[in-house]
């Protein structure tokens, strides 16, 4: 790793979540099936900042479902503590609230207006849910009074599509609610993940928004990225999603840029088999099920070794391992002296996909106010545990 001064920055920006207050502006986003306690702890043991679970359906944490108590349960390192939340129905919502600060679950709590998933926007939840303004507005304004003194905040896109736009609005409802934050991710829930984020979506909505931190999302793939954006929009922190996959590190390059270093990490491939290594014990632990654990670390295998000389063979191994020791024998194959491969090995990481037309429920855009035809829909909508 390389660390240079950076003359520019003589302060260390902070950010304040409600009484949550962060050493760096930083946030992990949550991401499906990736940011369990496995990956949240791995990521903390190279940087700082608030590290969120993956997204959890509100009404299976009010039924208990074996898979939701799971997935809130944190490590006792995992300080402060964070949850996101998805959920469609006002009522649900604060239960899921209540219950997390009743039982002392959770230091901060999120709710997800930003899921562009089909699956979850033709119900109606998701990035296409700001569209409803009424129904925003009441489970916003119901989860922060369920919180009480807990910080609530959300987390969104643009909206729909570009003829769809909701996060000007939406945002001015949430800060009049009194969320502690609200995160943009600046695309609309028509790209998906595809072409560039409109960064500008982020500055004016922190033109709009006066009195509450707004954080931005989306094309953070390096710590440079991420000072970026706060100098071009005036965010107040960053929340980071592909960027790090296969790269926990990147935390501490945020961390570092944002104490005035110029820190970019420069990995051997060793220092990754380490880290790939220490991410499959951690699911291990996680799981409490070597064989899943190791069924889930397939698929972070083309993310962690992105760019360097790892032979096919060795890749398609790795891809199909079965237990901790075929892991490691496979792992002792690696050179660990190859250098850092440089370019190949940064950039975007996660699929991309395409614009494509968003699922709706049926004449969902017809009107901003919540039809009785549509509440069917709605109720569907928290069917999983986990919305993506």
């Amino acid at each position: 790793m390389s660390i240079l001064a950076d003359a520019h920055r003589t302060t260390v920006p902070t950010l304040n979540i409600g009484p949550i207050a962060l050493d760096v502006p930083v946030v992990l986003a949550p991401m499906a099936g990736i940011t369990n306690t496995a990956f949240r702890r791995l990521c903390r043991e190279y940087g700082a900042g608030l590290y969120v679970s993956e997204m959890i359906t509100s009404r299976a944490l009010v039924e208990r479902t074996a898979e939701s108590m799971r997935l809130i349960r944190h490590h006792e390192s995992e300080t402060p503590r964070s949850i996101q939340l998805y959920g469609v129905d006002p009522k649900t919502v604060a239960e899921a609230v209540t219950m997390l600060v009743a039982e002392d679950r959770a230091d901060h709590i999120d709710l997800n207006f930003g899921c562009p998933v089909p699956k979850v926007t033709k119900k109606g939840g998701g990035a296409a849910l700001p569209w409803k303004l009424g129904l925003f507005r009441d489970i916003v304004e119901s989860a922060v009074k369920a919180a009480a003194d807990r910080p609530l905040t959300i987390k969104m896109r643009k909206g729909i599509d570009s003829d769809h736009l909701t996060y000007l609005e939406a945002g001015r409802i949430a800060e009049g609610a009194g969320v502690a934050s609200i995160a943009l991710h600046a695309r609309t829930a028509a790209e998906f993940y595809s072409g560039s984020a409109d960064w500008s979506a982020i500055e004016k909505l922190k033109t709009a928004i006066t009195g509450t931190p707004v954080l931005g999302n989306g094309d953070i793939w390096s710590a440079d990225d991420a000072m970026r954006m706060i100098d071009e929009t005036g965010c107040d922190g960053v929340v980071v999603g592909r960027g790090c996959l296969g790269r926990p590190w990147l935390f501490g390059d945020l961390a570092a840029a944002f104490r005035g270093e110029k820190l970019k990490a420069e990995p051997s491939l060793g220092f990754v088999a380490t880290a790939f290594r220490r991410h499959a014990e951690l699911l291990v632990e996680f799981f409490e099920d070597e064989d899943r654990a190791c069924r889930d670390i397939r698929k972070h295998v083309a993310w962690y070794f992105k760019g360097y000389a790892v032979g096919g063979d060795l890749r398609a191994a790795l891809a199909t391992v079965k237990d901790l020791a075929q892991l490691d024998e496979l792992l002792a194959r690696l050179d660990g002296d190859a250098p850092y491969p440089g370019a190949d090995a940064e950039g975007q990481r996660g699929r991309a996909g395409t614009p494509k037309k968003p699922s709706l429920p049926y004449g969902w855009l017809d009107s901003r106010e919540l039809q009785e035809t549509h509440r069917a829909e709605l109720s569907l909508a928290e069917s999983s545990v986990s919305g993506g």
